[in-house]
């Protein structure tokens, strides 16, 4: 009986030799086309920050009504709703001015760091951004590693076992968890949790007048901060668990796992050292777009939670037509979004050597 012969790697391929001498095929395309240079992404993102700066100004003009309206209805009495008062407000807003001069307006203040005062509080807009900005990022922060350390290795258990019973399991699971609408989970959630079994605060980033200082400060805050991180991190976690195990399973076939089982390597090595590696980088991209869905997750789980970030603010400026605000929040977010993409698109370049034009 003649023996069998392993096929040898494609012309694409390459070996590699690891510390005990076993020769291991990793496979490595060769670019067939000349790379994107990086200046390429540079000028798109330049390109889409002035379109989103220029749609930010225009989308709560397009809305109904005005902030003035929505000032003066505001439990004020009859006395203050006049045409003087309207007329005062309307000019010291600059919302008298034609809708170019409104925007030339805008720009220069952006120029100047300047995001305009609020409507609603006649306070800078900049300054009450600034004390949300930092708690949404630990939110969106901590929910997107929430959702790599769940999705990542359930996805590769669930590719590396496809049509098993692990992987029929987690499929069910994540595909339910994806069809359930965020802010329905996240008020089951509240609901439960927090109202009747009181197993979490009832709001806020920190206890009001704790008086935590040092590791009981940071403590307190990762009380608040676990249940909403945990809610985020599961929204993110389904899409990520459906990209890796796809991934995985366009993995097992490849040569390179079938000289390895030739070899006897052992199947945790193959399955974690060289599958997982060489599936993740489609995870690195989906986790950078997972940003431009996080908008819309975060003012849900702010405003159930009452947690002081971006996405409750901007909830409060839509339902008061409060301009600068909801442009100071929706720019914040905004931007926060494409220079994460930015990021991950200049990481993948360096992680895959073939991505190309």
């Amino acid at each position: 009986m003649s023996q069998t012969q392993i096929p040898a790697p494609p012309a694409e391929t390459v070996t590699a030799v690891d510390a005990v001498g076993t020769t291991e095929f990793l496979t490595e395309a060769a670019p067939s086309h000349r790379r994107r240079p990086p200046w390429v992404s540079l000028v798109s993102y330049v390109v889409t920050v002035l379109a989103l700066i220029t749609l930010n100004f225009a989308l709560p003009r397009l809305m109904p009504g005005n902030p003035i309206d929505a000032l003066l209805a505001q439990g004020a009495d009859g006395a203050v709703q006049n045409e003087q008062t309207r007329a005062a407000l309307t000019e010291y807003y600059q919302l008298d001015q034609s809708i170019p001069e409104q925007y030339v307006h805008y720009l220069g203040g952006l120029t100047r760091g300047d995001f305009g005062k609020s409507t609603t509080t006649n306070g800078s807009v900049g300054n009450e951004l600034g004390g949300r900005v930092g708690w949404s990022l630990l939110l969106m922060v901590t929910g997107m590693l929430i959702s790599i350390v769940i999705a990542v290795p359930a996805g590769i258990h669930s590719g590396w076992n496809r049509s098993k019973r692990a992987d029929r399991n987690l499929l069910g699971l994540f595909l339910t968890l994806q069809n359930l609408p965020i802010y329905l989970v996240a008020a089951a959630a509240f609901t439960l949790l927090v109202s009747k079994f009181g197993l979490f605060p009832l709001g806020d980033a920190t206890t009001l007048y704790g008086g935590y200082t040092g590791f009981a400060y940071v403590l307190d805050v990762g009380r608040h901060l676990i249940l909403p991180g945990l809610l985020l991190g599961l929204d993110f976690a389904t899409y990520e668990f459906l990209v890796m195990r796809s991934s995985m399973v366009s993995e097992l076939g490849s040569d390179y796992l079938l000289a390895g089982r030739a070899k006897g390597l052992r199947q945790r090595r193959l399955k974690y050292r060289y599958a997982a590696r060489n599936a993740l980088l489609p995870v690195v991209t989906v986790v950078g777009l997972q940003f431009s869905v996080a908008i819309t997750s975060i003012i849900f789980i702010e405003r159930i939670f009452s947690y002081p970030g971006v996405g409750g603010y901007m909830f409060q400026a839509i339902g008061q037509r409060d301009y600068p605000a909801m442009q100071g929040a929706f720019l914040v977010l905004t931007i926060t979004v494409v220079t994460v993409n930015l990021f991950v698109d200049l990481v993948y370049r360096r992680l895959d050597p073939r991505t190309s034009v």
